[in-house]
């Protein structure tokens, strides 16, 4: 009997090396978010199936026709708005990337600007623009249409243009995406071959841009399930949406139970979605990202090669079946019929972003007493109200502390967390991402509710500390998204080369790596302070009569009184938001010239 010959013992590894592994610096993030965020949740979940038999509040939700009916309503919505934020959309990121220099810099300014105001004052801007004294009114009059204002708000219709409004930007910047990494040669190619531009559009951009659509469109219907502000300011009696009862609940007098009942339903479904758009196109649609690398992943064979040419895609055999007689009729337009489609169609989006925002601006300087437009005289009186005025400096004082420590706790813990997910060689990275990012896709009220009986217990509930912790869930996601994209595009050489001359791994980080991501955390900190600034929902759970904050005093006077003090808060704010972004725009050009 032979002894088998002993393998040669495997080098020990040197002690204390797995506290240098970058992997740890997910620890405080996951820490946070587990004990603030995940537990809150399962909580909530947990009290909603505490009942005898378990499902008995749950089930009252989908037998009591006020709730079910607001469900269905609510899903209606939210494909509305999608399909809507889609057919618009897409012509105008075609604008933006056909357009050149300074007039595309313009055009998407004119997107993402918006996107970084609050939702409440983008409402307010539009109960201004359809209201009975608003410009659209009186246009209509001055130009012979009708007689009398029209009821253009509380009704369906102003609904759904608000939420669409609103939404939009995410759309576009989605579609705009897909296009920017399309190979032009492509296009060229096609044209070259002797197809017009509408067959081109139609078998060529299209089927490829089709990942940034869905991706939009997920987004946007996400985002509009758990809609709150818009409907409540918009809509009317027979507008309400699902999230609408959870704060009227919440208000009320109701046994425990129910109440997590509905926002459970809300967050089921959500999730339910996601989980099946994740598994149709990947997670990565949430943070707009490639997938992250993952440890020891090996490329499968493609046996495809093998097998000979690939079948023809879905959309593929849409195009053939339904499209070629639509082109066939649209081909005997002229070829100039689609780029003034575009021109069009595009400019019609970018005055529903900027007229209203322009409109409220203008209402802020007026002599009036009420809301009308144009105004009547021009007057600086409602901006020394606001700044006088006691209960709005202290709310305004109120946000400022609360943004600037809640972007303070968002900046150290999604930094150290971005680091350690794109630095560190662990398995089953986009799982970690997805959970770290996972409060984009939460509706607000749910996070709320779920939070507020947390806080309730640790005395948290209209505190300084409370509102920035719980702002901060919404502003890790953010710095997560931004830090890690700036660190992808380090050159990791530079930091090995610093390692190799014998520096240690704080010295490479502060002398290579830190100044290469500095514009990118620039930019965090000011989006993280922008996100807890604005917030609003999280606000009306967590806070008290005793400490109020900009946005709170902003809802309340938008449902009580409608002047122009409210017109002179929605202006300070874009100016906050236009002048943080002027200040930036150095930064982000350090950044290129890097790059």
């Amino acid at each position: 009997m032979t002894a088998a010959p002993l393998s040669a013992p495997a080098a020990p590894r040197p002690r204390g090396a797995w506290l240098k592994s970058p992997a740890l610096l997910l620890v405080p993030a996951v820490l946070f978010l587990a004990a603030i965020y995940v537990m809150p949740l399962i909580d909530l979940a947990r009290v909603s199936v505490a009942a005898d038999p378990w499902w008995s509040h749950i089930a009252r939700v989908f037998s009591v026709p006020l709730y079910w009916e607001s469900l269905l309503r609510t899903m209606k919505i939210a494909l509305t708005v999608a399909c809507l934020c889609a057919l618009f959309g897409y012509p105008t990121a075609l604008l933006i990337q056909r357009s050149r220099g300074s007039v595309q810099a313009m055009i998407a300014t004119a997107v993402i600007l918006p996107y970084f105001i609050a939702i409440l004052i983008r409402t307010y801007a539009w109960m201004v623009l359809l209201g009975r004294n608003g410009p659209i009114n009186k246009t209509a009059i001055w130009l012979g249409i009708y007689d009398e204002p029209l009821a253009l708000l509380f009704n369906r219709g102003s609904v759904l243009m608000g939420m669409t409004a609103v939404l939009m930007p995410l759309m576009v910047l989605s579609i705009y995406s897909s296009l920017s990494r399309l190979d032009q040669n492509l296009i060229r190619a096609a044209l070259a071959s002797g197809a017009g531009p509408l067959a081109v559009f139609w078998r060529v951009l299209l089927p490829l841009t089709l990942p940034g659509i869905g991706a939009g469109f997920l987004l946007v219907f996400v985002s509009a399930l758990g809609f709150f502000i818009t409907p409540t300011l918009l809509g009317g009696p027979g507008d309400q949406m699902f999230a609408m009862h959870i704060t009227q609940q919440a208000d009320s007098i109701t046994g425990e139970g129910f109440l997590q009942a509905l926002a459970v339903v809300l967050l089921v479904i959500t999730l339910i979605v996601v989980g099946v758009a994740g598994r149709l196109m990947g997670f990565e649609f949430i943070w707009g990202g490639g997938k992250l690398t993952e440890v020891a992943e090996t490329p499968a064979p493609s046996k495809r090669a093998a097998a000979g040419p690939t079948r023809r895609s879905a959309a593929m055999v849409v195009a053939d079946a339904a499209g070629w007689p639509i082109l066939r009729l649209l081909g005997r337009l002229p070829a100039s019929t689609g780029t003034w489609a575009v021109r069009i169609l595009g400019g019609f989006v970018l005055c529903t972003l900027i007229l209203p925002i322009l409109v409220v601006i203008v209402i802020s300087f007026s002599k009036a007493s009420y809301l009308t437009f144009p105004p009547p005289g021009w007057s600086l009186q409602w901006y020394q109200k606001f700044f006088s005025d006691s209960n709005w400096m202290a709310a305004f004082w109120n946000s400022l502390g609360i943004a600037a420590l809640s972007s303070v706790m968002a900046v150290a813990l999604g930094a150290t967390a971005a680091v350690g997910i794109v630095r560190s060689e662990i398995r089953y990275k986009s799982a970690v991402m997805l959970l770290l990012v996972s409060p984009m896709i939460v509706p607000p009220v749910v996070l709320g509710l779920s939070l507020y009986s947390l806080f309730l217990h640790l005395n948290l509930v209209g505190t300084y500390f409370g509102l920035a912790a719980a702002h901060a869930i919404g502003g890790i996601p953010i710095v997560i998204v931004i830090v890690a994209a700036s660190l992808q595009a380090v050159d990791r050489q530079l930091e090995q080369s610093a390692a190799v001359h014998g520096a240690s791994v704080l010295t490479v980080f502060r002398t290579v790596t830190l100044p290469a991501i500095a514009p990118g955390l620039a930019a965090a900190v000011f989006f993280a302070f922008l996100h807890s600034f604005d917030e609003l929902v999280l606000s009306l759970f967590l806070s008290s009569p005793r400490m109020k904050t900009l946005p709170l005093m902003l809802w309340a006077d938008i449902n009580y009184q409608l002047n122009p003090v409210l017109a002179v808060v929605s202006t300070l704010e874009v100016v906050l938001v236009v002048g943080g972004i002027f200040l930036a725009r150095p930064v982000f050009g350090r950044s290129r010239a890097a790059h």
